[in-house]
C-alpha cells in the first residue's frame, strides 16, 4: 500500500510527522497532491485547546494538483491545478434540502472527513475542487479559501456602492475582508489593527483609515466620514472570549446598519442587546461559504484574485516545509515575528 507523510497533533501541544496510507480515488472523488496549505487562526485555537491526539491531518486552506481521478468524475483530470473547498462542497451529498439550495456547509449527510492539507495528499469529492488559472501561484491558490470566507460575509451584507465599511481586526480574515469589501463596492474602509505590520498591510490592500483597536479615534474617523451616522456595515473578524468587539461594532454601526460576524467566539459571551434593538441593527452570522445568487464564493474569490482586484499574495509572510510544521505554527501564533499568513508546503 502506498503511503504519504502527514502531520498530526499529539493532543499535548505539538505536531509530529507520521506515515499514513495514501488516499485512493473512489467513484466521484479525486486525489489531490497538496502543494500549499495555509495555517488558519482556527487551527491555532483548536490546537491550543486540544487534549486528544489527531487521527487524521487538519488544514483547510488548500491548493494542489489533481493526482488521480475516480470513476464518474467529469471536468477534472490529472495535472489540473485546484483550490479545494473541503469543508462543505467537497463532502456534500448533493441530495438533501441544503445541498439543493447550494448551502453545502449545512449538508445533512456529509461524508466522513478523510483528512486535510497538512499532508502530501488528500481525497475530496470532485465538485469541491475549483480550477485555478495558470498565472495564480500555489500561495495564491491557498488564499482562495480565506478570501471566500470574507467574500461570503460581504455578499450577505449586500454592500451597495460607496457604503462606509468598518473591519474590526487585521488578521488574515480581517485583511481578506478589506480586499473583498473594496473589490465588491465599499466606499471608505476603516480597519482596526493591533500590530504595525497588520496596519501596514491593511493600507496596502486598500483601507482608507487604519486605527488602533478599542479607541475613540475609530468612532471619530467614522463619524466624520459619515456625517455622524456611523458605518453602514461593520465586519467583526476577531471573535475570541470577550464581547468587546461586538460592543464596538454596535457603537460604530449606524442605526439600521448591518453587523457581520465572521470571528469565532469560542465561549458564551454576554452583551446588552438594548442598544442594537433601539438602533434596529441587523446581525448577520457568516460561516464559511456557499452559493449565493447562482455563484459559489470560491468562484468569486478566484475571479477577484485572478483579475488583480484582490492582490493577496503579499499577505503570505512565511512558508515552511511539512517537516517544520511545529515551527510554522509557533510563528503563526507569535505576531512579533511579523507573521500574517503562514503556509506549509508538503
Amino acid at each position: 500500500m502506498a503511503t504519504m507523510k502527514a502531520a498530526l497533533h499529539d493532543g499535548k501541544g505539538s505536531m509530529h510527522l507520521v506515515e499514513l496510507p495514501r488516499p485512493v480515488a473512489e467513484p466521484g472523488y479525486v486525489v489531490v497532491r497538496v502543494r500549499t496549505t495555509g495555517i488558519c487562526g482556527s487551527d491555532l485555537l483548536i490546537y491550543a485547546d486540544a487534549t486528544q491526539p489527531e487521527t487524521q491531518p487538519a488544514g483547510h486552506e488548500i491548493a494542489g494538483e489533481v493526482a488521480e481521478v475516480g470513476p464518474g468524475v467529469e471536468g477534472l483530470r490529472p495535472g489540473d491545478r485546484v483550490a479545494v473547498e473541503g469543508i462543505g462542497q467537497g463532502r456534500a451529498c448533493y441530495r438533501c434540502w441544503y445541498c439543493r439550495q447550494g448551502q453545502f456547509r449545512f449538508c445533512q449527510h456529509r461524508s466522513q472527513d478523510t483528512g486535510g492539507g497538512f499532508a502530501q495528499y488528500l481525497r475530496r469529492k470532485a465538485p469541491g475542487c475549483y480550477k485555478l488559472p495558470d498565472h495564480l501561484s500555489w500561495e495564491e491558490g491557498a488564499l482562495v479559501e480565506p478570501l471566500a470566507v470574507s467574500v461570503h460575509g460581504v455578499r450577505l451584507a449586500h454592500i451597495r456602492g460607496g457604503e462606509a465599511v468598518v473591519v474590526l481586526g487585521a488578521g488574515t480574515i480581517g485583511l481578506t475582508s478589506v480586499a473583498a469589501a473594496r473589490a465588491l463596492g465599499a466606499g471608505q474602509v476603516f480597519v482596526s489593527a493591533r500590530h504595525p505590520h497588520q496596519a501596514q498591510m491593511a493600507r496596502r490592500l486598500g483601507a482608507d483609515h487604519v486605527l488602533p483597536p478599542n479607541s475613540d479615534e475609530m468612532w471619530e474617523a467614522v463619524a466624520q466620514a459619515t456625517g455622524g451616522r456611523g458605518a453602514d456595515v461593520v465586519i467583526e473578524t476577531v471573535g475570541g472570549h470577550h464581547p468587546d468587539t461586538l460592543l464596538q461594532a454596535v457603537q460604530l454601526c449606524r442605526s439600521q446598519g448591518k453587523i457581520v460576524i465572521l470571528g469565532g467566539f469560542r465561549v458564551p459571551v454576554t452583551m446588552d442587546m438594548l442598544q442594537p434593538l433601539l438602533k434596529e441593527q441587523t446581525f448577520l452570522f457568516s460561516s464559511c461559504y456557499s452559493v449565493l445568487d447562482g455563484h459559489h464564493d470560491f468562484e468569486i474569490a478566484i475571479d477577484l484574485m485572478a483579475s488583480g482586484r484582490a492582490p493577496l499574495k503579499q499577505i503570505v509572510t512565511h512558508r515552511f516545509p511539512l517537516d517544520r510544521i511545529q515551527e510554522a505554527l509557533d510563528t503563526a501564533y507569535d505576531k512579533t515575528t511579523g507573521a500574517i499568513k503562514v503556509q506549509v508546503v508538503p
